[in-house]
């Protein structure tokens, strides 16, 4: 295996991931994903999957067996979200009122990405809310304590 380039962030983010958790062929999955958004139509099917690789690369660093309930909606909320949030895509409204059961405490660092993503796609997108407000600062405590999105 090459190492990482000489980049700090990368060489930590390769000690960190890299042995014994992830390959380097798991992590280049998320490039798909990301590539999507350089097209001028994106395609949000490559978009949304970028949220469930992401998720199921997520649960196996937290020892979590990846379940579609953990990575199919709550991952491809957080894409979508995300690509809006970022002014790559539209927000995709379709994906509003969806019910997740509660997920269990080990997979909560990890969905309150999709919690956050909930929380912009009920208050209606664009304009999104600022990061780092009390009111997504409480959306992440009560996914903590309650496991809901």
């Amino acid at each position: 295996m090459e190492p990482p380039p000489p980049e700090p962030r990368l060489q930590a983010a390769a000690g960190v991931l890299l042995p014994g958790r992830l390959t380097g062929a798991q992590l280049g999955e998320l490039e798909a994903g990301w590539s999507a958004h350089l097209q001028d139509e994106p395609d949000m099917g490559a978009v949304g999957e970028r949220g469930v690789t992401l998720f199921r690369l997520g649960a196996r660093l937290l020892g979590i067996a990846a379940g579609h309930d953990l990575t199919d909606g709550p991952g491809r909320l957080y894409a979508s979200v995300d690509a809006a949030r970022r002014g790559l895509a539209d927000l995709d409204t379709s994906l509003a009122g969806q019910c997740f059961a509660p997920v269990a405490s080990r997979a909560r660092p990890l969905t309150a990405l999709a919690a956050l993503a909930a929380r912009d796609l009920r208050r209606g997108g664009p304009p999104f809310e600022p990061e780092a407000t009390p009111g997504r600062s409480w959306t992440l405590l009560r996914h903590r304590l309650t496991g809901t999105i």
